[in-house]
Parts: structure tokens; sequence; C-alpha cells
């Protein structure tokens, strides 16, 4: 079965407990604690996206590694994704290796347009990305954050046109905004919560903390 699947139907399938449905995919975060149980751990994912023929993004650090499962360049999910989860899931229990899914998170950069044919050329040109679609630019190694050109019908003045989202596991968003509102910043908005958060630092620049509770 392949079937395109909401965040909270990945959620509800049931053996992703390890797993957070952001933007960008699915992503857990494994606590190795060295880099050569990191490696067996980014052997074993390997071996199993090979074997799915799924698509897996893997991040190797001196103590974790963090593994993103997706459908498409956007980061759509579908059952393939929950069962190549699971899979990857059980591969780190049989190595020992624990997840953090509290330690999973995507930025991306948004910048409101007006025309976006004349401003996306731009940020293409300057940052070496590639265009997928009308409003996202994307990093061909996958390593910078994506940037989305959010559709304006006249100029906004009077706040900031570009601005930072911060996707988080949907139990962590309310301790995230919390932080930020402590460390200085104040908040801005509420009203699309829980799908998001706007958030300013003191100056009055902007972040949203989002979840994938906006995209089902």
């Amino acid at each position: 079965m392949t079937g395109r699947i909401s965040p909270r139907q990945f959620h509800e399938a049931g053996g992703v407990e390890d797993w957070r449905a952001l933007f960008g995919g699915a992503q857990a975060h494994f606590r190795t604690g060295s880099y050569p149980a990191g490696l067996a751990l980014v052997a074993a994912i390997g071996r199993l996206a090979a074997a799915a023929d799924h698509h897996t993004d893997v991040d190797l650090r001196p103590e974790s590694v963090t593994v993103r499962v997706k459908t498409d360049d956007l980061g759509d999910l579908s059952e393939r994704d929950v069962e190549l989860a699971r899979l990857i899931s059980a591969a780190a229990r049989e190595l020992d290796i624990a997840a953090d899914p509290a330690a999973v998170q995507s930025v991306q950069v948004t910048i409101d347009a007006l025309v976006h044919p004349e401003v996306m050329p731009f940020w293409r040109a300057v940052l070496g990305y590639r265009q997928v679609g009308d409003e996202d630019l994307l990093d061909p190694r996958a390593a910078g954050p994506p940037f989305w050109f959010q559709q304006m019908d006249a100029p906004r003045t009077e706040r900031n046109r570009l601005h930072v989202d911060v996707f988080v596991p949907h139990d962590q968003a309310e301790a995230r905004v919390a932080a930020a509102i402590a460390a200085g910043g104040h908040l801005v908005s509420d009203e699309n919560a829980p799908a998001w958060w706007t958030v300013a630092d003191a100056e009055g620049n902007e972040a949203d903390v989002a979840t994938w509770m906006g995209r089902d």
C-alpha cells in the first residue's frame, strides 16, 4: 500500500512512536553516543532504504543520527514512509539505540512576495538552490533550509517580509513558544494555534513556531 497520507494518519498508524511528522517529512533522532554506533545504524538504514527503494535523508553526528523519510521533494508522506519508519526503529532497538522524539525540528525561511517570478530567480541564484513548483526553493544537497515564497496581495510595510518558520514536534510547540518569550521575545499572534504561533524578538523580527497540525 503506497497511498498518500496526512501527518495525522502517520501518527495514528502505530509503531512510529520514535517519529514526528514535520514540514519536509517525518523525522526521528537517535542518541547513538558514538561514531561507531552511529555508523552501524546508518548502515542498517541504508540497507532498509535500498531494499524498500525509498528515499531517506540521514545526518550522522558524533553522538547521534537524525533520519527523515518522505515520499517527494516537498515532504509529503505515504504508507511506505510508515513501513520504513517502523523498520528503522526496529533496527535501532536491535542496536540498543534509543530515540529522542523531542530533539527533531525543521527550519524554513519564508519570503513574502507580490510577484514570485521577479524575486525567486535572485534567491535561486544567490543560494545555488533549485526551484520546485511555483513557490519553493530547495538546497540540492539537502543541507540548507528550504525557502518558501508566500503570495502577498498588497505590500506589507508595517511588518517584516522575511521570517523563519521553525517546525517542531506537536508536543513540544508550546514549550518552544514559552522559551522564546522567556528569552525576551513576545507573542504576536496565536490565532492559528496549534498549527502555528507567531512570535517576535525585542525589535520585532518574527518567527513562526509551527507543527503538522495545520497540514491535515
